[in-house]
């Protein structure tokens, strides 16, 4: 599941109104955000520091009305801790997200 420019774009503009310097320190800290429980997931090695990354993660996505995310989310809550593909799919996701793409 990659990213696709709009709900979270659009949560994102309502916030920062006009001001596209506030627009893009924003979408920056949601990417940090996002990658910081990226690494989280990443490192997690029994089930109790995956479950709490993933929650988080979910509740980053929810917040912002990402769906694409928030089912990423959801894939990582049942996956085994360190499931290189769901980490990997996250991976995915971010860096789109990073790059505009």
């Amino acid at each position: 599941m990659a990213y696709e420019a709009g709900a979270l774009d659009e949560t994102l503009a309502a916030a920062a109104g006009d001001d596209p310097a506030l627009l893009a320190e924003l979408r920056c800290a949601f990417a940090e955000s996002l990658q910081r429980q990226i690494d989280l997931l990443g490192r997690a090695r029994c089930d109790g520091n995956w479950q709490i990354a993933a929650q988080r993660l979910k509740g980053l996505a929810a917040s912002f009305h990402e769906v694409s995310l928030i089912a990423l989310a959801e894939e990582a809550l049942v996956a085994a801790p360190g499931e290189p593909g769901v980490v990997r799919r996250l991976q995915l996701f971010h860096d789109a997200l990073v790059s505009g793409a």
